[in-house]
């Protein structure tokens, strides 16, 4: 038995270091936006713009970097997405420029993200068996993955105000070197069939699809959701004046007639007996299309509402990077304890029920803090429901994973942990974009802004709840290799 445990550990504890760093890039820049422009000599507008494209890379290209699992295999994929993530992170620790830092940051992280996140998901799931085990170990990684994301600003902030925003890049070279050595001992089997043929239009189709959709999303913040805030110009060109139909859909329009080509070359590739990029299969499975969803949200509401109290405490409040940080910290404890309880409570009850209690918890969480907080009021006011709104999320990122990861078999788990991964970072990337705009767009002062925004968040969980009934109660036995 301590054989096997210790096993486990060296299986695990690399893949969740590694989640931490990825989620982790994602959010910590944001306390050091404008520190970085002026030392590298460049604007708010550009860090921000750096920021953006590196959400966008790893987002286009999770499914490719998916499918490179079946053919690289799930190790080799890994320890790539581990270097170029590492090699992209020193190259920004020194940037003097923001060119350097797009193609540190934005690029070699996004591409090393997209590569290395997909393994995370596929070797827990095709290594541990039982329900138990693996939703222990997916609590784990889950807690990794909302730990960076929520502590990224506060981590960020203590780094950056102590030694340098520099300094916060070398810790994430010196995390992923540490990552490399342990993830040499992970045993990934060797692969018995021949390997896929990599689908390279389909890669282009989906990456571009999923480029146009996200980047959509992330403009409503400068023009809206509705009428255009300002001119969308094309060069010297005015292509919607301002009160137009927001260029968000243009651009949403366009990411969803190129998946669309995406989803019609997949089919034909299928009628060809080629091998396509993702199995169409796994979008007709009723039981991942709805843990799909309720992943998206759960994602959307914690990635919003973080920025929501975040935007506020500092705007309101006047709180410093460091203060915002420490404000969120009892979501922090809440994902953290949740997640550590994950296995025993997957022994317990359904995940379908574990999805469902999570949607109530957050949606209480959610509540009370509205109920609670206001312009003046005390820290104290913080806690309860940032506590019940973190516990809430861990207990669904767990089960989600596992209900949408259980519902093929090992054949299917490079493409599914992809398309998971690109819904995640959508749900993501929507949370940011549509807390953001709705703060954006309000012209009363105070804290207003940010309580509709916070109710939007609200309604969004109170959706997920509904979703989440709508999944079997008990799951069905996972699916099994024929052999022919």
């Amino acid at each position: 038995m301590p054989s096997r445990v210790a096993s486990a550990r060296s299986l695990v504890l690399p893949l969740a270091l590694a989640q931490f760093v990825a989620s982790y890039a994602g959010t910590n820049m944001n306390v050091a936006i404008s520190t970085i422009a002026d030392d590298i000599g460049t604007t708010v507008v550009g860090m921000q713009t750096t920021i953006t494209l590196f959400t966008l890379t790893m987002a286009a290209l999770m499914i490719p970097g998916s499918k490179l699992t079946d053919i690289w295999g799930r190790k080799t994929c890994f320890l790539a997405g581990l270097v170029v993530y590492g090699c992209g992170a020193l190259i920004a620790a020194f940037a003097q420029g923001l060119g350097l830092m797009i193609v540190g940051y934005s690029l070699l992280e996004g591409i090393g993200s997209a590569l290395m996140i997909p393994p995370i998901y596929i070797l827990i799931t095709v290594t541990f068996t039982d329900t138990g085990l693996r939703a222990k170990y997916f609590g784990v990684v889950s807690g990794a993955a909302g730990l960076g994301a929520a502590a990224g600003p506060l981590i960020g902030g203590l780094v950056t105000s102590a030694i340098s925003w520099r300094a916060s890049f070398g810790l994430q070279v010196l995390i992923v070197a540490t990552i490399i050595v342990m993830a040499l001992r992970i045993s990934d089997p060797a692969r018995t069939g021949a390997a896929p043929r990599f689908d390279m239009l389909g890669a282009v189709l989906s990456a571009l699809g999923l480029f146009f959709v996200v980047l959509g999303i992330l403009q409503s913040s400068t023009y809206g959701w509705f009428a255009s805030r300002t001119d969308f110009t094309i060069g010297d060109t005015v292509v919607i004046p301002k009160g137009g139909v927001s260029p968000v859909w243009l651009f949403v329009a366009v990411g969803a007639v190129i998946l669309l080509w995406f989803y019609l070359h997949l089919r034909s590739r299928e009628r060809k007996g080629e091998d396509p990029l993702i199995a169409t299969r796994l979008f007709r499975n009723r039981t991942s299309n709805r843990g799909l969803a309720t992943q998206l949200i759960q994602w959307l509401i914690m990635q919003g509402s973080f920025f929501v109290i975040s935007v506020f405490v500092q705007q309101v409040r006047g709180y410093n990077a460091i203060q915002t940080g420490l404000i969120l910290s009892p979501a922090i404890v809440g994902i953290l304890a949740s997640s550590a309880a994950a296995g025993r409570l997957a022994r317990r009850r359904t995940q379908t029920w574990l999805i469902r209690a999570g949607f109530v918890t957050t949606t209480l969480g959610m509540a009370l803090f509205m109920a609670l907080v206001r312009e003046n009021s005390g820290i104290w006011t913080f806690i309860p429901g940032l506590l019940l709104i973190g516990a809430g999320v861990g207990v669904m990122l767990t089960s989600s994973v596992n209900v949408v990861q259980s519902a093929f078999p090992e054949r299917d788990q490079g493409d599914i942990s992809g398309l998971s991964r690109s819904v995640s970072n959508l749900g993501s990337s929507l949370g940011v974009a549509l807390a953001g705009s709705i703060i954006a767009a309000a012209s009363i002062p105070g804290g207003r802004p940010f309580a509709l925004s916070f109710t939007i968040m609200l309604v969004f969980s109170l959706i997920g709840l509904g979703i989440a009934f709508l999944l079997p109660n008990r799951q069905a036995a996972e699916p099994r290799e024929t052999v022919s």
